[in-house]
């Protein structure tokens, strides 16, 4: 990437890298005492911490360009090991703690090459906590270094050495092995009763490869290669190896892999700027949606909440398109000017910043802080964008097109919701009269029934318990918003007496203290339609008013599959387990089992007592643990495009079980 570092085995040797390099600021008693302050929680995130620290310290040397291949290991007994071919941990004596530089890493906290000096131009860490945090909530733990032509060695017990530093054979290369053990008297999973067990929650394959191949993409030109060998058969043992020499570039590739992209050139750009000490790497494209995915790092740190780099990259972004479109005659009055809505509309970005001194807002490093950031990624993206458009028309064109497409949406809209909402609010638009509402004006206590058609709106009226409960029927399938713009979404009725209904309003105008229940329910028949009218109005809430999933206000009812009755004797199953318990429970004689397959099936005291009853009913909360799947999911099942469809359908359709065709 333009003028950064290659891999040099002859400067790794003589690097000015030693103990004089090594800042000690503060001893490492703490972290046992309060492990959640330093690797968030002690359940499996922070499980995951321990492999994400332990492999920065790796990629650090990587990003200082001293090293191109990191291997992590997932062993029996949760033991992980990860190796570099870097400069390898510093073995001699430290002056100010009179113990081995490697020693001092390991055991003192915010101790390390990164806190002053030369050695790291650049540096991540989740929290900067640093290898000793995973050393001193380790069972075991141990470190060898290939420096100097020697092996160095030592080991720790719960952050407490084993032995002094010492060698123990030799080594031509450089480079440095941590291998570990989570401790179960910290990670050990708690009981209801409040009882930590010594059981170890798993490692998440999935989730690891994921992070780990997003730091590939980040570093590019490093091969990360990673072996889960935890398993006794040797058959089962999972490896990948990760290595991009796109980087960013390849990045944006692989998220728009199953996109339909607008222009076929993605734009790529990575700029040291020597006065700043900033490194600024931009990758973007645009696909023919209606969402944005921006993905901001600083130091490979993922910045969910954006930042000053992330600003400069917007205005840089709108003001650029708007001088091109100016320019070619396309926009020729004010009021036509690009909006930031209108520019990101379909857009896929990948922002990554790699400065010296990253200053973060909030513990979890959400947010970059640096006012200098904005000003680098601004001046470097926008110079660079403006000549990509002038030496590539035809990119520039559909880009445009597409942006242009977004204004007049973003028009269209914006007088759709002004007729539908501000004119509800000024001529005082009543409920919808569908609703049934509750009698309670308590949202707290409020709950809203979503049931489809007027069979079952009509059994959940008469069976609800009206003081808290509202019902809502909709008339068949809602418009799949996943393809549809904003103003042909707000002329559906059954979405506009939804939106009305909660009361948030949508979009700018969205107001979650507005919203009048704070358990919207979605009850939906157990059967093809209803399932697909669940999806769609998950849809639905994942685009628009995802603050309501956020908030914890959504939820999906479980109605029951089975009714099983044995003389006067009635049980309801809520899956095929429970259904075959409840037989055998009967003894199997003169047992009369019914399949429901709608709401409208039960009867209101029915519903009540398994579906609607506070005290007996089972509701599953909607919950987005991971955005950026969640999202790409919606454009894969609710998109346009098949094949990415039937491809997922390929691939899941072992797992599927009660299918019902």
């Amino acid at each position: 990437m333009g003028s950064e570092k290659k891999i040099n085995k002859t400067s790794k040797q003589s690097s000015n890298y030693d103990a004089k390099d090594i800042y000690v600021l503060e001893g490492l008693e703490p972290v046992r005492k309060r492990p959640g302050m330093y690797v968030g929680s002690t359940g499996v995130d922070g499980l995951h911490h321990l492999v994400w620290e332990v492999v920065d310290n790796s990629i650090d040397e990587a990003m200082a360009g001293y090293a191109d291949k990191i291997d992590i290991v997932f062993l029996p007994n949760h033991n992980v090991k990860v190796t570099d071919n870097g400069r390898g941990i510093p073995v001699d004596i430290h002056k100010q703690t009179k113990k081995s530089a490697l020693e001092t890493v390991m055991t003192t906290l915010h101790a390390g090459g990164k806190f002053g000096g030369d050695s790291y131009k650049i540096s991540g860490g989740l929290h900067g906590v640093g290898v000793s945090v995973v050393n001193a909530l380790s069972k075991n733990l141990k470190v060898e270094v290939c420096r100097d032509g020697a092996l160095w060695a030592q080991e720790y017990k719960r952050g407490k050495p084993v032995y002094k530093t010492k060698k123990v054979g030799k080594c031509e290369k450089t480079g440095t092995s941590v291998m570990f053990e989570p401790d179960d008297e910290i990670f050990g999973s708690v009981s209801d009763e409040g009882v930590k067990s010594k059981i170890l929650p798993s490692f998440d394959w999935n989730h690891i490869l994921k992070h780990l191949r997003q730091q590939a993409y980040l570093v590019r030109g490093i091969r990360i290669s990673i072996r889960d060998e935890r398993g006794e058969d040797v058959v089962l043992h999972k490896s990948y190896s990760f290595y991009f020499e796109g980087g960013v570039h390849s990045y944006v590739s692989y998220l728009n892999r199953d996109m339909n992209v607008v222009h076929s050139k993605i734009f790529y750009i990575a700029k040291e700027v020597e006065g700043h000490n900033m490194l600024v790497e931009v990758g973007l494209q645009y696909v023919d949606d209606l969402q944005a995915r921006e993905m901001s790092f600083a130091n490979n740190i993922y910045t969910p909440e954006g930042g000053m780099h992330v600003t400069g990259f917007r205005t840089a972004l709108t003001r650029t398109l708007n001088e091109y479109a100016k320019k070619g005659g396309i926009i020729k009055d004010a009021n036509d000017n690009f909006t930031g809505d209108d520019v990101r509309e379909g857009l896929t970005a990948i922002i990554s910043i790699k400065l010296k001194e990253p200053q973060f807002e909030g513990q979890t490093k959400a947010k970059l802080g640096n006012p200098e950031a904005r000003t680098v990624t601004e001046s470097v993206f926008s110079e660079a964008f403006s000549y990509f458009l002038e030496e590539n028309p035809r990119d520039a064109k559909d880009i445009i097109e597409k942006v242009f497409l977004a204004l007049r949406a973003r028009k269209a809209a914006k007088a759709a919701k002004e007729s539908v909402l501000r004119k509800g609010v000024l001529d005082g638009l009543t409920l919808p009269g569908k609703l049934a509402d509750c009698q309670t004006k308590n949202a707290e206590e409020s709950e809203l029934f979503i049931v489809e058609g007027d069979s079952a709106g009509g059994s959940c009226k008469q069976g609800r318990d009206r003081r808290f409960q509202a019902i809502l029927p909709l008339k068949g399938k809602i418009m799949n918003v996943e393809r549809a713009r904003f103003d042909k979404m707000l002329s559906s009725k059954e979405v506009k007496a939804l939106i009305i209904a909660m009361g948030t309003a949508i979009a700018d105008d969205f107001d979650i203290s507005k919203l009048r229940y704070h358990r919207i329910i979605i009850a939906t028949d157990a059967d093809v339609d209803g399932s697909h009218i669940r999806t769609l109005l998950l849809t639905l809430f994942y685009r628009y008013f995802k603050q309501i999933i956020e908030g914890g206000y959504l939820y999906i009812a479980q109605p029951p599959l089975y009714k099983v009755q044995s003389g006067k004797t009635i049980l309801y199953a809520y899956d095929e387990e429970a259904k075959d318990k409840i037989v055998a429970q009967f003894a199997g004689s003169g047992v009369r089992i019914q399949r429901y397959k709608g709401l409208g099936e039960m009867n209101p005291m029915q519903l009540w007592e398994t579906t609607m009853d506070p005290a007996k009913r089972v509701l599953k909360k909607v919950a987005i643990e991971d955005a950026e799947d969640a999202d790409r999911t919606f454009d894969i099942l609710m998109g346009k495009e098949v094949a990415p469809r039937k491809q997922f359908i390929q691939t899941h359709a072992k797992s599927v079980q009660n299918l019902d065709v």
